[in-house]
């Protein structure tokens, strides 16, 4: 074909390696793709997904797989089916998918992995719960956090943080109790109380907040980071207690951020508070140019 002066298109390939049982011919399929600067696109990349899992070659299947700027169903099922991925595998797969945020493609995938009895795996379990949360499908979260025999930090943390995410504040707290009452040997940590921090600061539970930051130290023995530090100015902020805010922005281990920032000045801007807003600015100067308007207070 080459010979005669026709190069051949996408369809062609994509049939070329359907047919194929080759390693080496598989080769050269996705070196011409390579050289023609070819977009590994989803018929493309899965043909050669495919053809690499026939032949047994899971690193280059996984390679062509990295190279695809965009996956889809199709990808995936070439990914799954043919490769008959271990728990390993299964796990950054679903690592991956939880970025497309696709629900019918959560259910499909949870499908896949309980046909391979991977379903109650901590790790994989805790991996669907991320999925449903990012496609607003918490009673599916909940459903497989329920279901699972053993839980770790992981899975605990994922419900948790998924429940705060959609505002489920008293939901959230309900289960770090749960998780504090119910499991001695499942020890809070940090992602746990952003998580819990989180959910305090969508309903301005000031009180709560103030204690499980408190308990850190006390109970847990952890050191607040800025991101702890950052929930609870922001609690502080939209409850108005700006002064608290300020106090805490001071003791941070690290500089807030300009949404940290830009939350306790915009309370101020509410407040008509010009005091707490002149201090922050005059304090990161840096952050002045980007904050002026909060200065019309």
């Amino acid at each position: 074909m080459r010979e005669e002066g026709f190069e051949p298109d996408e369809m062609t390939l994509v049939n070329v390696l359907g047919a194929c049982g080759d390693l080496g011919l598989g080769r050269w399929v996705e070196g011409l793709v390579l050289e023609k600067k070819m977009e590994v696109n989803s018929y493309v990349g899965s043909a050669l997904i495919d053809m690499n899992g026939k032949c047994g070659d899971l690193i280059s299947a996984m390679r062509v797989f990295d190279l695809m700027p965009n996956k889809d169903v199709v990808t995936w099922n070439a990914m799954i089916t043919d490769l008959n991925p271990d728990k390993v595998t299964m796990i950054e797969v679903l690592s991956a998918w939880s970025t497309i945020g696709a629900l019918d493609l959560g259910k499909w995938v949870e499908t896949h992995a309980s046909e391979r009895g991977l379903q109650h795996d901590v790790y994989v379990a805790s991996e669907l719960i991320v999925i449903y949360a990012k496609c607003g499908s918490l009673d599916d979260a909940l459903r497989v956090f329920e279901s699972m025999p053993h839980k770790n930090k992981v899975s605990w943390n994922a419900m948790i943080s998924a429940l705060a995410f959609h505002g489920q504040a008293l939901e959230a707290l309900s289960l770090f109790r749960r998780m504090s009452k119910d499991n001695g040997t499942v020890q809070s940590n940090d992602i746990t109380f952003i998580g819990v921090l989180s959910a305090c600061v969508h309903v301005g539970l000031v009180d709560e907040g103030r204690q499980l930051f408190e308990s850190m130290k006390l109970s847990f023995g952890l050191v607040p980071k800025v991101e702890h530090y950052s929930c609870m100015v922001d609690l502080c902020a939209h409850a108005g207690l700006l002064n608290e805010a300020w106090d805490l922005i001071k003791k941070m281990p690290g500089k807030p951020d300009e949404i940290v920032l830009g939350s306790l000045l915009g309370a101020c801007q509410r407040r008509r508070n010009a005091d707490v807003g002149e201090r922050a600015i005059q304090l990161f100067p840096e952050m002045q140019l980007s904050h002026l308007r909060y200065m019309q207070i």
